[in-house]
């Protein structure tokens, strides 16, 4: 494994919040969220203990993939404000301890972007992969004067950067090797993208399909190489800076210099199975692909967390503490843990889960209160991706208070950028913040355990005692955590002594053996 210099060390004890930046709070009544909106609730954050926030891109952009189609990487998106705008956001962020990050689209541009619209006029411009003429598969016609078509990264949209190709083949002369002159210009501009941004205070990058730079990469072999390049540069350059990497795979990312990597509902040779066998349903966000599966996290008790654990070992052992995999609960491109037949009931188990286990916990906006995937929403911006796979219920206004548009915004309600959840007893931040028993207090309580617990953390140990219903296991020799996340009763034989109980609901210890009623879920402190 290449020698990198060891990570921040704010990072092992982080625990992210990622924010949608046009749903979280909209401050001047457009009915689209903005910076001043998310500066104006950083208080919320603080009090519930974040310390890192990650940003959806926020770049000048057509918004044809939700932003994800950057037309200009070191200007944000006037919907959003200004880059002054963003410069105290990050500042105010950092008066409450809290880091902000942007997420980085490496391997594309809109077609909007200066760079293409002049490659699409210059048959001598190589910063994108092109055609002489023809086209070939999964190729686009050129929209300009020079003949041929342009190779799309996800949506024709979005043209894929060119970092070269592993293989060459002289029959498809479209594939420059990677020290060409155009992928060599993009990974220098990527240098100076990144350069920008952390010369301005921001403390790193979430980056968007981390692994599609390098074409036809067998291993991600020469992938791996232009981000073992970027983290060199950076551990000299910003050594307080992080890398984390939409990739799915930290047995290939972190190796090749990611900081972290988040399991995701795809990656790797399992196509994100460890994920997926946690948290989906087959409600919500659901590729037609996906093999059928029964998820732990369900009331029926049919799943188990074999999958998630197994692929957890194998990872942990593949970086060998070189860097860190992240536990999302959701994100922009994937189901709500509310969602479908999982509900508000079933949430507490699932945060004592993510929060206790060794992973860098990343709470999607919302999530801390049980907002729910909103279903039967129009495509909003690319949201689309199928026929069972709509982004858009995951993105919606987050619901603050009782007022108009739960408090998001001032606009009418058919001018927000998303509708608000119209369910009569959606949850709020005011109401659950009032109310000790509530989630969003669990999962503050949660946030401030782990702080206060180094042993729960990232780095801790743990020690797999019942990898079933319920879900059983020790942290750092000294803390045992009960989770059962089905709605009948389980129980499990355990004869060590209990000092104390730090967080529980439904759990009983005694006579020998573990009790967890249904959705129960326990943290005790072992005696000796």
């Amino acid at each position: 494994m290449t020698s990198f210099r060891p990570a921040p060390t704010w990072l092992a004890d982080a625990v992210f919040y990622q924010i949608y930046p046009q749903s979280f709070a909209d401050s001047d009544g457009d009915g689209i969220g903005d910076f001043a909106g998310i500066t104006d609730h950083l208080d919320h954050l603080s009090w519930l203990g974040v310390d890192a926030v990650w940003l959806n891109p926020c770049f000048v952009s057509p918004f044809r993939d939700a932003g994800y189609d950057v037309a200009d990487y070191l200007n944000v998106a006037p919907r959003y404000g200004s880059n002054d705008d963003l410069a105290k956001l990050v500042d105010e962020a950092g008066r409450r301890g809290i880091r902000i990050l942007l997420d980085l689209v490496a391997g594309h541009t809109s077609i909007d972007h200066p760079w293409f619209q002049a490659a699409a006029n210059d048959p001598d411009d190589h910063r994108y992969i092109w055609t002489t003429e023809g086209r070939p598969d999964g190729f686009v016609a050129s929209p300009g004067t020079r003949p041929g078509a342009y190779l799309p990264n996800f949506f024709d949209s979005q043209p894929a950067l060119n970092f070269g190709y592993a293989r060459e083949d002289p029959a498809e002369p479209w594939r420059l090797p990677v020290d060409a002159d155009g992928p060599r210009a993009n990974r220098h501009a990527l240098r100076t993208i990144m350069d920008h941004w952390l010369s301005l205070g921001l403390s790193g990058f979430r980056v968007d399909m981390a692994s599609s730079l390098v074409k036809d990469d067998p291993g991600k072999a020469e992938t791996a190489r232009i981000w073992t390049e970027l983290r060199h540069w950076l551990d000299s350059a910003h050594p307080d800076a992080v890398l984390l990497a939409e990739w799915g795979e930290p047995e290939v990312s972190i190796p090749a210099g990611f900081h972290a990597d988040f399991f995701l509902h795809f990656g790797g040779p399992t196509d994100g199975l460890a994920l997926r066998s946690l948290w989906n349903n087959g409600e919500g966000t659901v590729e037609e692909t996906w093999d059928p599966l029964d998820c732990f996290f369900d009331a029926s008790g049919r799943g188990s967390p074999r999958p998630f654990v197994e692929a957890w070992q194998h990872a942990t052992t593949a970086v060998a503490g070189a860097g860190s995999i992240s536990l999302p609960t959701a994100n922009h491109d994937f189901s709500r843990l509310n969602c479908g037949p999982r509900g508000a009931d079933q949430l507490p188990a699932a945060f004592a889960f993510q929060l206790t286990w060794p992973t860098l916990p990343a709470i999607y906006y919302g999530d801390e209160i049980g907002m729910r995937y909103v279903p039967g929403l129009p495509d909003k911006e690319g949201s689309v991706l199928g026929p069972r796979y709509n982004r858009a219920g995951s993105r919606t206004p987050m619901q603050w208070d009782d007022t108009p548009n739960a408090g998001f915004s001032t606009a009418p309600a058919d001018h927000l950028y998303l509708p608000v959840d119209p369910s009569p007893d959606r949850p709020t931040v005011a109401a659950q913040r009032a109310d000790g028993t509530s989630l969003l207090s669990l999962v503050r309580r949660l946030i401030a355990l782990r702080r206060r617990t180094p042993e729960l953390g990232s780095t801790g140990s743990v020690e797999v005692l019942s990898a079933g219903y319920p879900f059983v296991y020790v942290r750092g020799g000294r803390y045992l955590v009960v989770v059962n996340p089905q709605r009948h009763a389980a129980s499990w034989s355990y004869t060590p002594a209990v000092h104390s109980t730090l967080e529980a609901q439904g759990v009983e210890i005694g006579d020998g053996t573990i009790t967890a009623h249904g959705f129960g879920y326990g943290i005790f402190e072992l005696g000796g």
